[in-house]
């Protein structure tokens, strides 16, 4: 496994200091079941994972990443409160990440704010991003930029354009996920595919007891088990919920189009957000005036938006986020290794049981903000 260097600690202080009285200090767990971080970061995560067994038997994974562990203690600590949505934590400690792909095996120092709840999102964002562009900036790295985007304007243009409920829901879901979207906006090959849902429609119809001793059996004949953590009853659920959209509506050649248009979208964040203007309607509109908003608070804040870039189609490994996205990055480390990340996850806590709030967060690795760090 690799470990990174050890950051001076003068320069460490410099890198936690925009972060200094944001939030309460707060540490969570290194084992986070692994089922859950599959289901919530999705199954992109699943190479880079870290698989322990656990005690009863159940599986876990080492820490990826903060934002599900914080979220779990957000809602402990919220409920002992009475309910409370609200909350705002700092962290610092090791994440770890499993060999994927190009990718090693690494253990790595990483130190963020995740803030609960806000009257304005916007500001929320606003201030997240602007402690992690100076808390970046503060390893003395002189080639920094900004890269800049949202899942909720996809959702948005879909919602504007009035489809069909299921083939909306498929499509939101597609995003950043190439082979998905790719299936969607090229029709022949989308039809070819059609017949991999088969299964997905035949558990639809059965109650759950019969399609968990369907898919057992089939496991049986097949002579495999499943793996990764899920249980058989949630795998059903899952691939019922995708049987029950019924008939493959598909997008019209106007409608292909749009999408691409919007997708191919990625200039510097002004001109980009007029790009966008062209292509939605009202609830698309309502989003990029939120986003010139942020730009000006941005600004207002001292974060350098010379060079920054705005990209309609960029989206995390992550599958929680469901809103603003960012990732400062360095040209010498290049778009691959970050030094600094975050966006918002409105639906996270719901989706963990709690009660519904906003939810926005960053990450900053002070290995790679440190111009010494060589990595």
């Amino acid at each position: 496994m690799r470990l990174e260097r050890t950051v001076p600690k003068e320069a460490l202080e410099a890198i936690r200091a925009p972060f200094a009285g944001a939030g309460t200090l707060l540490e969570t767990p290194v084992l986070q079941p692994l089922a859950l971080l599959l289901d919530l970061a999705g199954e992109a995560m699943r190479p880079r994972l870290f698989v322990v067994q656990a005690e009863g038997g159940e599986e876990a994974a080492l820490r990826p990443d903060f934002t599900i562990p914080i979220a779990r203690a957000h809602i402990a600590q919220s409920q002992q409160e009475g309910g409370v949505a609200d909350g705002r934590y700092c962290y610092e400690g090791k994440a770890f990440r499993a060999a994927g792909g190009s990718a090693r095996a690494e253990e790595f120092l990483q130190l963020g704010l995740e803030v609960y709840g806000g009257a304005d999102a916007v500001a929320v964002d606003a201030e997240i991003l602007s402690r992690a562009w100076k808390a970046a900036a503060a390893g003395g790295r002189s080639d920094l930029t900004l890269v800049l985007g949202d899942v909720s304007l996809f959702a948005a243009l879909v919602e504007d354009m009035g489809l069909e409920p299921a083939l909306a829901a498929r499509l939101k879901r597609a995003f950043n996920r190439p082979r998905l979207l790719s299936a969607e906006l090229n029709p022949v090959t989308g039809a070819q595919e059609a017949p991999q849902s088969r299964l997905a429609g035949l558990l639809g119809g059965l109650g759950e007891s019969e399609a968990v001793a369907l898919l057992e059996e089939v496991w049986s004949l097949a002579g495999v088990s499943p793996v990764g953590g899920r249980p058989t009853a949630e795998i059903a659920r899952r691939l019922a919920g995708r049987g029950g959209e019924g008939a493959r509506a598909r997008l019209s050649e106007d409608q292909i189009g749009r999408v691409r248009a919007f997708l191919s979208i990625e200039d510097a964040p002004a001109i980009a957000l007029g790009a966008l203007a062209g292509l939605g309607g009202a609830r698309l509109d309502a989003r990029l005036g939120d986003w010139r908003r942020r730009l000006a608070l941005l600004t207002e804040a001292g974060v350098s938006l010379e060079g920054a870039r705005f990209g309609a189609g960029f989206g995390r490994a992550f599958g929680y986020y469901d809103g603003a996205l960012f990732e400062v990055r360095s040209a010498a480390l290049g778009a691959d290794r970050p030094l600094a990340a975050g966006g918002r996850y409105d639906g996270l806590v719901t989706r963990l049981g709690g009660k519904a709030s906003g939810a926005a967060g960053c990450m900053v690795r002070p290995a790679r903000a440190f111009v010494g760090g060589g990595e």
